[in-house]
């Protein structure tokens, strides 16, 4: 390694390729709209693997519609080593999000070439289908058929709101390739991204080592009261679905506090009927997210979730059902990439840290099938998933430096 501790990528480069793909679907205020299998993801693809080829390397396409764009390696029966994300985006997206991880895997390769650097194991770009999930459902979904959680055939099939499939889109743009999805060796797989929160920005590190990505579960919780007159009825009368909503949301914010630090405990979404000011409300629908990095703390959370409801509906004389909608279990990161990542952070003099991703990534699905680690770096006041999601050139510099030294440790 020591000849080649001293390599950096070329961070002007880095950025030229980041504002030039966010000039496809920008938005009036800075973000970009560009949803998975649009003419604008074609263009975005189009330009992706154009700069793929520029850099000498040979460019597939799966069933599903992932790209891989392949530098070989002097022992081609070795496993490569792949980074990538995702180039789609949320409907209000901003220039960040999964593109800098596509971007800073193609700045690796372009520095490797600058270098006149051989690896004995292939280097790879990927860029993952449909990761954002907003126009197809599943989230994640190129990534996911790849590593065998999703069925091919099933994912074609599914239809948007226009009724267009991902199958007939994938063909319509272009992109509908004839490379068996997955079943492959993969020798490593990091992946960049901005963190998408605040922790980085707020405690002055400017490398998150990923040691792994939270658990998820969401549920939909009913419950059901008895509407009636707002002054007739006694208090010590009433059936208040709302005031039972209200108890059990508070215990959601209380349970996550109590798992801290990785606890998080969010309600997002509420109706409450009849929803008029004088009438005692007499059901309320609402979502519970809840999130751990470690199992066991994600089924306490659950568990006190659940026994707060019942003790609830004992105490307001209503009843309420709590329904899982959807689950991701907790992931951890192979421990030697992990140290691949926090080596080359320390190498380069980076202030780091380590920290567990809260939100869903490509990684999680490709932890399942190779050794996979993530990096971070800082995005301005940890918004994402916003137009105005922002990040600095100097930090998302640090992040590929540390990326091409990881993926150099796994590749040489």
């Amino acid at each position: 390694m020591a000849a080649t501790e001293n390599i950096r990528i070329n961070g002007l480069r880095l950025w030229g390729s980041l504002m030039d793909l966010a000039k496809i679907g920008a938005t009036e205020k800075g973000g970009v709209r560009r949803l998975a299998l649009t003419d604008l993801d074609r263009q975005g693809r189009d330009l992706v693997t154009g700069w793929c080829r520029d850099a000498g390397m040979t460019v597939t396409v799966d069933k599903v519609g992932n790209i891989f764009a392949r530098r070989p390696g002097s022992d081609p029966a070795r496993g490569p080593v792949i980074s990538g994300s995702h180039i789609d985006t949320q409907p209000s997206g901003g220039r960040f999000d999964g593109n800098y991880g596509v971007l800073a895997a193609l700045e690796v390769v372009r520095t490797l070439n600058d270098q006149g650097l051989q690896t004995a194991a292939p280097v790879e770009v990927a860029i993952w289908t449909n990761e954002e999930g907003t126009r197809f459902q599943p989230v994640m979904m190129g990534s996911g058929v790849f590593a065998g959680v999703f069925d091919l055939a099933d994912v074609l099939a599914r239809k948007d709101l226009d009724g267009l499939s991902v199958g007939a889109e994938l063909t319509r743009i272009g992109y509908a390739g004839d490379l068996a999805c997955g079943g492959r060796p993969v020798g490593a797989y990091f992946e960049a991204h901005i963190e998408q929160g605040p922790v980085l920005e707020d405690t002055r590190n400017t490398i998150g080592v990923v040691t792994g990505v939270m658990g998820l579960r969401w549920y939909d919780v009913v419950v059901t009261g008895q509407d009636s007159h707002a002054g007739p009825t006694p208090m010590h009368l009433r059936r208040d679905a709302l005031l039972a909503a209200a108890r059990v949301i508070e215990a959601v914010n209380r349970i996550a506090h109590e798992h801290a630090p990785n606890g998080r405990g969010t309600v997002g979404f509420i109706q409450c009927k009849p929803n008029s000011r004088n009438v005692v409300p007499g059901e309320v629908r609402f979502s519970v997210d809840l999130r751990h990095a470690q199992t066991p703390d994600l089924d306490a959370m659950e568990a006190t979730l659940r026994g707060t409801c019942a003790k609830v509906a004992t105490d307001t004389g209503v009843s309420i059902d709590v329904t899982l909608n959807s689950s991701f279990a907790t992931t951890a990161f192979d421990p030697a990439c992990i140290d691949a990542v926090r080596a080359g952070a320390g190498r380069l003099g980076y202030r780091h840290m380590d920290i567990v991703s809260g939100a869903g990534h490509d990684a999680v699905y490709l932890a399942r099938v190779a050794p996979t680690a993530m990096i971070f770096v800082p995005c301005e006041g940890g918004i994402s998933h916003n137009e105005i999601e922002n990040a600095t050139p100097e930090d998302l510099e640090a992040g590929c430096n540390v990326l091409l030294h990881a993926m150099l440790g796994r590749a040489l």
